[in-house]
């Protein structure tokens, strides 16, 4: 059967790294109440000069290399991002640009911090249908500039950062071995960016007003999450015929850490098999999964026909889940 396979992995992040004792000097906060609260310890920031297209770049060339694909065989090139560099052309293209990848359709996805999984979906989709054989799939963002820097409750959540993997058609029973996504956009106004869209464009009222801002009900979200997350984790399971116990590695969205020990908790999954980075970048959004997916690798802990389930929750509301047998 062919199947879509990850092949290569990368990822980049900014040098600049914020600290919680930094954001004491900044906001009414302290590292015992972020850690507590989130496990995050730190997070990446971009700094001036640095765009969401050069951290998604730096990412796919580390994944084309280690896959050994030349970007001149790339038939797409997918960015799932809610900080593109600009409203359009899509970040994508820039990414093809910078990679002269001159084959490659490129666009971008907006699925906040499910966006990577989404881009997997499709990518397996047009592989497994014939109509593609080599894609990169990047979750790249820079969540800092719409950071408001003032909340103290929001600020300390979320990192800059982006990462790469190029998907290839190969027969075999390794690869993507099903996919799930889902939205409820019932839900949006729990997470979402209210200003900088043509409802409410940028202008001085909209700076004022800090709709350019991420505005997150972060209790309300955290309930959903938990909940979205362990159900559409069993859907992949359940669709393969296996069970927890057959999973080798679990990593999830890195949000929070008490969504992830509570879904864990749930899922009945031994804490080794769960796969955190959060308290080192923070939530980097779509960028998480293939960060985290990368150090993972890079580190020499997966071997092959490892069972690895990625799951993730979102603005949108979005959510989703991939089961995946690595190749190598």
């Amino acid at each position: 059967m062919q199947r879509a396979t990850i092949t290569g992995t990368g990822s980049a992040v900014p040098d600049r790294i914020l600290t919680n004792l930094d954001l004491e000097k900044m906001v009414d906060t302290s590292d015992e109440w972020v850690t507590t609260r989130t496990g995050i310890k730190e997070r990446h920031i971009a700094g001036d000069g640095e765009f969401t297209s050069m951290f998604a770049t730096r990412a796919a060339e580390g994944a084309l290399q280690m896959a050994g694909v030349h970007a001149d065989e790339l038939d797409q090139i997918i960015v799932a991002t809610v900080t593109p560099d600009f409203p359009f052309p899509a970040t994508a293209c820039i990414v093809q640009h910078n990679l002269k990848a001159t084959k490659a359709a490129a666009f971008d996805i907006s699925a906040a911090c499910s966006g990577f999984l989404y881009g997997l979906s499709l990518a397996d989709k047009a592989i497994r249908c014939g109509a593609a054989s080599k894609i990169l799939v990047i979750g790249a963002e820079v969540l800092s500039r719409i950071v408001d820097w003032t909340d103290r409750n929001t600020c300390c959540l979320f990192g800059d950062g982006a990462g790469a993997v190029v998907v290839e058609a190969r027969e075999g029973e390794a690869g993507i071995l099903s996919t799930h996504i889902h939205s409820d956009g019932s839900y949006w106004e729990l997470l979402c960016q209210r200003g900088c869209g043509n409802r409410n464009p940028a202008t001085q009222k909209t700076l004022d007003d800090r709709l350019i801002y991420i505005s997150m009900q972060g209790n309300e979200v955290f309930k959903l999450a938990v909940r979205a997350m362990e159900e559409v984790a069993h859907e992949a399971l359940n669709s393969n015929n296996l069970t927890v116990g057959d999973i080798d590695l679990f990593i999830p969205h890195q949000a929070n850490r008490r969504i992830i020990d509570a879904i864990g908790k749930r899922l009945g999954l031994d804490g080794d098999k769960v796969y955190v980075n959060l308290e080192r970048y923070g939530n980097t959004s779509g960028a998480s999964i293939p960060i985290a997916l990368d150090e993972v690798n890079r580190s020499g802990r997966l071997r092959k026909d490892d069972l690895l389930l990625f799951d993730a929750f979102g603005g949108g509301l979005t959510w989703g889940s991939v089961l995946v047998r690595w190749q190598s």
